[in-house]
């Protein structure tokens, strides 16, 4: 996933700070902006997560922060909703100038509201799709209720959400008894996705139904069965992304499929926020990452694993075409494989870890109807597969930097 550091000036001449992330190639079909909960920030493990199964789908992904929160300028105190739905207008804009015209917005709490209110005002976005948000933007005034008699009488209050302390002033709460997000609805064009959690809460999933039976069609409902209100776990957020992914080609304008091109075979990109490889296989896109016990997310198969399933695939497919071949009836083939490091049985050195060689095991597990015979020659043929082969000879790795 290529991530780019972006600074966006909004109408009162703040910077909004936001990140602009692509496909490990740099280009995208469309885009999407990303609205996240006014108690979160651009940078909630969450918007990274989906914003990795996004940009496997050739949908780049930019995520700010709302002024006055995270890295963005300006001061939360003095914002409201309506100046979110504004600051989303800004983004969208700068994108159809400096980019290309997002087709697609996600909101998450608050800013799933907002991007309701704001999808009314772009008539160029196609789809738009709301996690875990209120289906009236008074309703988080909830959070507020019992800090509510002090804003009204001092004029605000400071107020804990999520555990972090907010200034709430009169304004922002009487702004948000102004823009009541079932009016808008009626105006919704766009395709809508609905997905919240029954588990939520913080926002209850009662909001789910009334602004799915509030809006009109097409309208599509998605449960996030177990997931809290932040999307914490790393599955329930990469789930999201992906249908979200799925979901939304159905509505989107994208240029005619072509092969994705790289001047080499592979192309892998790492970038500075851990071991996430991006990798860009001929047209095909794949992850690669380290386990948590190495620092890692856990996002993908490590490059050893990678190693591996090259080497076990290529031995699948060559028992496959050699049986096809010979007609006999193989029915499966399932390659077992391990990678470690070890050393020789007769090793002189054994104390030191530098003399230690590569080890792979593969075992071979074969189906169908074969004789002692045909398995033996399957076993005989599956150290002829090419990767076996390449892994077994002498291999030249020619490495230089490009300029």
């Amino acid at each position: 996933m290529k991530q780019t550091r972006l600074k966006i000036v909004n109408n009162q001449g703040f910077e909004l700070s936001a990140y602009l992330r692509q496909p490990v190639d740099g280009k995208s079909h469309t885009l999407a902006i990303f609205a996240h909960c006014f108690t979160c920030s651009k940078n909630l493990n969450a918007i990274r997560n989906i914003s990795h199964a996004l940009t496997k789908n050739k949908i780049g992904v930019l995520s700010f922060d709302f002024t006055g929160l995270g890295q963005s300028e300006g001061n939360f105190s003095d914002t409201n909703f309506s100046s979110n739905v504004s600051d989303l207008r800004v983004v969208a804009n700068f994108l159809q100038e400096h980019y290309q015209v997002p087709q697609i917005l996600i909101g998450h709490s608050l800013g799933g509201a907002a991007v309701i209110q704001a999808a009314v005002q772009l008539p160029e976005i196609k789809a738009v799709i709301t996690i875990g948000a209120p289906a009236d933007a008074p309703h988080l005034a909830h959070l507020f209720k019992e800090d509510l008699e002090e804003i009204r009488e001092s004029g605000q209050a400071t107020v804990d959400i999520g555990g972090r302390p907010f200034t709430i002033k009169k304004q922002f709460i009487d702004d948000l008894y102004h823009n009541p997000t079932s009016e808008v609805l009626k105006k919704l064009n766009q395709a809508l996705l609905i997905m919240h959690s029954p588990q939520d809460v913080m926002v209850d999933i009662e909001n789910a139904a009334t602004i799915y039976q509030q809006a009109r069609h097409p309208k599509s409902f998605i449960s996030l069965d177990g997931a809290d209100h932040l999307l914490s776990n790393k599955g329930d957020s990469l789930y999201a992304g992906n249908m979200i992914a799925h979901w939304a080609s159905r509505y989107l304008d994208t240029p005619d499929e072509q092969p994705d091109s790289s001047e080499s075979q592979v192309l892998a990109r790492t970038g500075k926020e851990g071991y996430v490889t991006d990798i860009l296989a001929g047209k095909h896109h794949l992850l690669a990452d380290e386990p948590f016990s190495a620092g890692g997310t856990d996002l993908g198969p490590t490059p050893y694993d990678l190693l591996l399933s090259s080497l076990g695939a290529c031995t699948g497919m060559t028992l496959r075409m050699y049986a096809d071949r010979k007609r006999w009836p193989l029915e499966e083939v399932k390659v077992h494989l391990a990678h470690e490091k070890r050393h020789a049985a007769d090793s002189e050195d054994s104390g030191n870890p530098n003399s230690r060689l590569d080890h792979i095991d593969k075992v071979i597990e074969i189906h169908g109807d074969l004789d002692k015979t045909q398995r033996a020659r399957l076993l005989e043929i599956s150290e002829r597969c090419p990767v076996h082969r390449t892994l077994q000879s002498d291999i030249i790795i020619n490495s230089r930097l490009i300029e």
